[in-house]
């Protein structure tokens, strides 16, 4: 075992956090309890719903599902959207409240469901309705300003993701290795590093440089426990390095592996095909068209570069066994080389 201050705080055997993958069509329960089960912290998204009234039950079966197959621990990711003015938007608002309601209502939902993670945007008007319903608030930032503005804030973890990663990045294209040192340097939360992890040399790597852990996934896409269409995943297996691109997604850049899908959201970017709201559509539909039918040619495949290195799909348990076993034999290979004077 390897004892972090993460470990420690979540109560989780192995300091590896399945990162959420909000703005499909589809969510991540089984995966999430699979994780979980394994010793990791599995985490929940919320289906991309353009309907408000249709999150209660969204949530509801998301939760439902995910804690029939797990007694652990579990997480629930919640991307923070804004509109032109900065309020926070009506579906984030939702969330949030059916979420604090669920733990209100169901104490094993309040027993398990005992952490939270923010991404896209700081929901700071939330911050203290987070803290007083006694969810650990892990928040997602990609620049060192934002992490400072997080920890000043009071949340619990701080998870620093690379330009590397899938799905939601960065506008300024830090990479996690640039950005990982100088989150550590600024704040003294517990930092979880995200953005091009794979297996134990990166953990090895992150835990090295003073993170509590690490938060993967593209790499838990390609686990037999997620149960998105075969051709979704088996695409990221397929996937080549070259292929990794980045396009304006829902709340900012996104990164994609190449398709005629990514080509047609080019086009329609540098002519001003579509108005904003019809195009928030047209990337939606192209989502679900590759996750839930299998269309990744004409669809969008949301992945991080690390896919283009990815040839395998194993167990969740499998994947975090063989990830923190290579992860104590090269973090010992490196204490070899240290030398008293």
């Amino acid at each position: 075992m390897i004892t972090t201050r993460l470990t420690s705080l979540l109560g989780i055997r192995h300091p590896i956090i399945q990162d959420g993958m909000g703005g499909g069509p589809l969510g991540t329960a089984r995966l999430a309890a699979a994780v979980s089960n394994a010793g990791g912290l599995g985490s929940m998204s919320i289906p991309q719903i353009t309907n408000v009234d249709d999150l209660e039950r969204s949530i509801r079966e998301q939760i439902e599902a995910c804690l029939e197959l797990t007694s652990s621990t579990v997480a629930m990711n919640v991307p923070v959207g804004r509109d032109s003015a900065g309020k926070v938007l009506a579906g984030t608002t939702a969330i949030l409240r059916l979420i604090f309601e669920a733990r209100r209502a169901d104490s094993s939902v309040e027993r398990q469901l005992r952490v939270l993670t923010t991404s896209a945007g700081f929901p700071g008007e939330f911050r203290e309705q987070i803290r007083g319903a006694g969810l650990i608030h892990m928040h997602k930032v990609g620049a060192p300003r934002h992490a400072e503005k997080a920890a000043a804030a009071g949340v619990d973890v701080v998870i620093a993701s690379g330009f590397e990663m899938g799905g939601h990045t960065l506008a300024i294209p830090i990479t996690t290795m640039v950005l990982g040192p100088e989150v550590l340097r600024r704040i003294d939360v517990p930092v979880v590093l995200s953005g091009g992890f794979k297996d134990g040399r990166g953990l090895a790597a992150a835990l090295a440089m003073g993170a509590a852990g690490i938060a993967m996934g593209t790499r838990f896409l390609a686990t037999a426990e997620n149960d998105w269409h075969p051709a979704f995943i088996q695409r990221i297996l397929d996937a080549q390095i070259e292929e990794s691109v980045v396009l304006p997604g829902m709340y900012g850049p996104a990164r994609f592996l190449q398709s005629h899908g990514t080509e047609r959201l080019r086009r329609i970017v540098e002519r001003h095909e579509m108005p904003e709201h019809e195009l928030s559509l047209w990337k939606e539909n192209a989502v679900k068209a590759a996750q839930r039918d299998g269309d990744v040619e004409n669809g969008l495949v949301p992945a991080g570069q690390v896919a283009g290195f990815i040839d395998d799909r194993p167990s969740a348990v499998e994947l975090l066994q063989r990830i923190v076993a290579q992860a104590e034999e090269r973090l010992t290979a490196s204490a070899a080389l240290v030398r008293a004077k």
